[in-house]
């Protein structure tokens, strides 16, 4: 994870999160504040109220594709900064993971644990 990535995740805005290989690709969104960035191991965490058309489809397979941006940071071309990120997905229903989240969002059932494999700045 590069610096510029971490800055445009300490911004807010919008998180896509597709099943790259289902079909049709199942799309949820949620925000860039309530996603842990794991640097250490290359993983996000994200909360979970629905999501369940995600978890549905990672029983054939669990590659995503998140994408995120923000017009804050500099990007490749001018302002705006945008990442594609591709890995695999599983939800926590328990763990020290999702008691942490939990505390911080009481509304979720489970958490997301997004392991990155690729991150690809996009603009």
């Amino acid at each position: 994870m590069n610096q510029k990535f971490l800055d445009v995740m300490n911004d807010e805005g919008p998180v896509t999160i597709v099943t790259i290989n289902a079909n049709p690709a199942s799309v949820v969104n949620t925000w860039m504040s309530y996603v842990k960035v794991d640097e250490a191991n290359k993983c996000l965490y994200i909360p979970a109220a629905g999501m369940h058309s995600i978890e549905n489809d990672f029983a054939q397979d669990n590659h995503v594709l998140l994408t995120m941006g923000s017009k804050k940071v500099e990007g490749t071309a001018g302002p705006g900064a945008g990442f594609h990120v591709k890995g695999t997905g599983k939800f926590l229903a328990e763990g020290p993971e999702l008691a942490e989240m939990k505390a911080r969002f009481p509304w979720l059932r489970e958490v997301l644990q997004v392991n990155i494999d690729q991150i690809e700045q996009k603009i």
